[in-house]
């Protein structure tokens, strides 16, 4: 329930603060007193754009804030938005002097998309013209959907449906990747297989350097290692026999003066070192063995080699290694994009059935229903000066679920008889448009726990029996709910359980307008006013008395 509007700073309100009540509230006043601005700044609170034109006075900011009782059933909404739940909840806009506009739930900064989330659930204002939702599929399954006690089954079904949507887009995405996977696999097997031929994890690229460089310079590396041991073990001239007699005579030279003791261990040492080198030399140089076989083999397999450091544009072993791994698991998740996209079906699959079998219970529910909604809508319509007025709801079978079941909604409408039925919105006139929207939200309200419902001026170019019908219309529909009605009719009025006036006042040479609750004899006199002009009459006041009954 909306209980206080408090508006400063915006437009011709310089201040303005209201407390409102439940049931049916009326705000009368003149034409042009500001009761649009109002809305206007109810408006900003369900998340309309805020325009610093709308600023009074530019040196302040404008503020509109609305407080609401709240019950329990909003706790999840708080919850999920990470906002402190109160009772009694305020909700703000600010605009400020730059243009800018901030928005807060209990004095905790939101995004608008929140705001209106939660505003949306609180406060359904209706103009005279604003009746286009009820031309939407929308709004007239809501409609038959209420009568029908649908309301935990429409929830069951649209949840499944927003799984069925997201596994529908997941598999979008993953028959995308397979698709693109598949235009690429013959040529990444390909490298695939290029890679996994060279058993790369067995190859030592630095060894494989050596060995070829061995191969290629065998006979060069031969050629030398000879000299070399054939300089060391020539007969009497050889290094190796004068490095021994050296060595011989430093020893006994050492055996009469322990000075050269360790220059004599040195050359010791020195020795057995030059006879350990001699030896590997011999060994080696019976190792190499000049074949061209071999040195085919590893050239091939070291042109290979450079050629894919080349080709893939890396510059060792290791990165073409984890090249090959990143290929190989690209074709294992080939294989795992496959079995995911065909669990995806099978849970698709399941999730129709199961949308099947709801929307057709919605579809029965909906069916039986539809002699109720045109008993109820057509009786009312009568009292509304409609008396010829016929509606129906045609449901049709389509091939794809949507957000509502299988099938689709046309609400038909004709005002005169003798004329076949119509879909409503090429059915309906401007005259008509305010009074069935008004049936069909007594309807909803009978079903369905409706939010605020504010009603502008919907009563206008009515009058007498009508205006009577459309009073005690608002009145029933306000017993469950706050219904908050502008209007001009005093047959509205008198039916208040509140009621307000709307003034624009000239204050300190400035005009002003604000809203004031009006006492029961205020609110006699104002029903009066409306009966009779600006002159009121006895005449009024009597027929006053007799509509506030």
């Amino acid at each position: 329930m909306l209980s206080r509007i408090y508006i400063k700073n915006f437009a011709l309100i310089d201040t303005l603060d209201v407390s409102l009540h439940n049931g049916l509230q009326v705000i009368t006043g003149e034409t042009g007193a500001g009761k649009s601005i109002i809305l206007g700044a109810l408006r900003l609170i369900l998340g309309e754009r805020a325009d610093v034109k709308s600023i009074s006075s530019a040196e302040e900011k404008s503020i509109v804030e609305t407080e609401f009782a709240l019950n329990n059933q909003f706790k999840k909404f708080f919850i999920e938005n990470d906002l402190d739940y109160e009772h009694q909840t305020i909700i703000r806009r600010e605009i400020l002097p730059s243009g800018k506009s901030r928005a807060f739930i209990n004095d905790v900064p939101v995004t608008l998309d929140v705001l209106k989330e939660l505003s949306s659930q609180l406060i359904d204002i209706h103009s005279q013209f604003e009746t286009s939702n009820l031309f939407t599929p929308e709004y007239q399954f809501k409609i038959i959907d209420g009568l029908s006690e649908n309301k935990t089954l429409i929830e069951e079904y649209q949840n499944e449906y927003s799984d069925f949507q997201s596994l529908k887009t997941q598999l979008k995405k993953l028959q995308s990747q397979l698709l693109e996977n598949r235009k690429e696999s013959d040529y990444k097997t390909f490298l695939l297989n290029e890679l996994e031929e060279l058993k790369l994890d067995d190859v030592d690229y630095e060894e494989l350097q050596n060995q070829l460089s061995i191969q290629e310079n065998a006979g060069m590396i031969s050629e030398n290692i000879g000299q070399i041991l054939s300089r060391f073990h020539q007969e009497e001239v050889g290094i190796l026999s004068f490095f021994n007699e050296a060595k011989n005579k430093l020893s006994r030279i050492a055996e009469v003066s322990g000075s050269f003791s360790e220059l004599n261990e040195r050359l010791e040492t020195s020795f057995v070192e030059l006879k350990d080198i001699i030896s590997e030399l011999e060994h080696e140089v019976e190792r190499i063995e000049i074949n061209p076989e071999n040195l085919a083999v590893l050239t091939d397999l070291n042109n290979k080699i450079n050629a894919l450091l080349l080709k893939h544009n890396v510059s060792d072993l290791n990165e073409l290694i984890e090249l090959r791994d990143q290929l190989a698991g690209e074709q294992k998740g080939a294989s795992e994009l496959e079995a995911a996209i065909e669990e995806i079906e099978e849970n698709i699959s399941q999730k129709q059935k199961t949308l099947q079998s709801l929307a057709e219970k919605l579809s029965e529910n909906r069916k039986k229903t539809i002699s109720v909604f045109i008993s109820k809508a057509e009786g009312l319509l009568k009292k509304l000066g409609l008396e010829k007025a016929r509606v129906d709801i045609e449901l049709k079978d389509v091939p794809e679920f949507n957000l509502f079941g299988k099938e689709s909604i046309q609400l038909l409408f004709q005002a005169n008889s003798g004329f076949p039925l119509k879909p409503i919105q090429t059915a309906i006139s401007g005259g008509e448009r305010s009074r069935v929207m008004l049936a069909v939200k007594k309807i909803i309200a009978e079903s369905d726990e409706l939010p605020t419902l504010i009603l502008d001026e919907i009563d206008t170019g009515v009058s007498g029996k009508v205006a009577e019908e459309i009073g005690n219309l608002m009145r029933d529909m306000s017993a469950d709910m706050q219904l908050i009605v502008i209007s001009h009719l005093a047959q509205v009025a008198a039916k208040g359980n509140n009621n307000y006036k709307v003034l624009k006042q000239d204050i300190a040479g400035k005009t002003q307008s604000t809203i004031v609750p009006l006492s029961e004899e205020e609110k006699l006199n104002e029903i009066a006013q409306l009966l009779s002009g600006s002159k009121i009459t006895e005449a009024a006041l009597a027929q006053a008395k007799e509509l506030i009954g």
